[in-house]
């Protein structure tokens, strides 16, 4: 099944809690450059497939394969920015510390500073999100937007092979909704994008996969507009 460009492989997962079925019987590839919107109604499956894509669930049944170049691999790099509701900002730790743990063997030293190289990557992430000014606030003092941002700094800062956002705009003020809209369509240019949300957003328009989860897979081929789909 497998192809040179190929990232990601879905092959005949279900996912079942306990009695109820989460999914059914999903196949699905997703190729390196893809961005992929996905969309379905609440209770569908959408969280539970991304679980399952990023390992932190195991399928009842079938598997999910990841590949480099063609070539197997267990450790494809993901960038993942959850919904805010999943993150304890009660939890004592700054903006800055938030967006430094996306960096793979990034190392602190006792006192708590970072090495130069780091520091510069942090405040190109922190400015590029609008939080470099807010660097040193502990994430409970954050709105709901900030924290979403620093989320989304977290996310990306590591130059992901492939970026998990799930609900992206979720809490975000309007003013800063473009800023987002520039900052995936960026990283569509040179990572594969899974996006969900349960609803069309206008960051969907860059998608060129449109999938429906319904317990089910549902699979649609944007064309130019999100609002064009033409499904399997």
């Amino acid at each position: 099944m497998n192809s040179q460009n190929s990232i990601i492989e879905i092959a005949d997962l279900s996912v079942n809690y306990g009695k109820n079925q989460a999914l059914s019987n999903v196949n699905a590839v997703i190729n390196s450059g893809d961005f992929v919107a996905i969309t379905g109604p609440n209770g569908g499956g959408k969280s539970t497939l991304l679980k399952a894509l990023l390992r932190l669930i195991s399928p009842t049944t079938g598997a999910i394969n990841y590949f480099r170049n063609g070539i197997p691999t267990d450790n494809l790099r993901f960038g993942y920015l959850p919904q805010k509701n999943n993150i304890d900002a009660r939890f004592p730790i700054t903006v800055e510390e938030v967006v430094a743990s996306g960096l793979q063997g990034a190392t602190r030293n006792w006192r708590g500073s970072y090495s130069s190289e780091v520091k510069k990557k942090i405040s190109e992430i922190l400015e590029l999100t609008g939080m470099l000014d807010l660097q040193k606030r502990p994430i409970g003092s954050l709105s709901g937007g900030q924290l979403q941002r620093t989320l989304l700094g977290r996310a990306i800062i590591a130059d992901p092979e492939v970026v998990v956002l799930d609900e992206p705009l979720s809490y975000v003020d309007r003013q800063f909704v473009k800023q987002i809209y520039h900052i995936v369509a960026d990283l569509a240019q040179h990572s594969t994008i899974i996006l969900v949300s349960h609803e069309m957003t206008v960051i969907s328009e860059l998608a060129n996969r449109h999938w429906i989860v319904d317990h089910s897979l549902h699979q649609c081929h944007a064309a130019h507009h999100y609002l064009k789909t033409e499904c399997e």
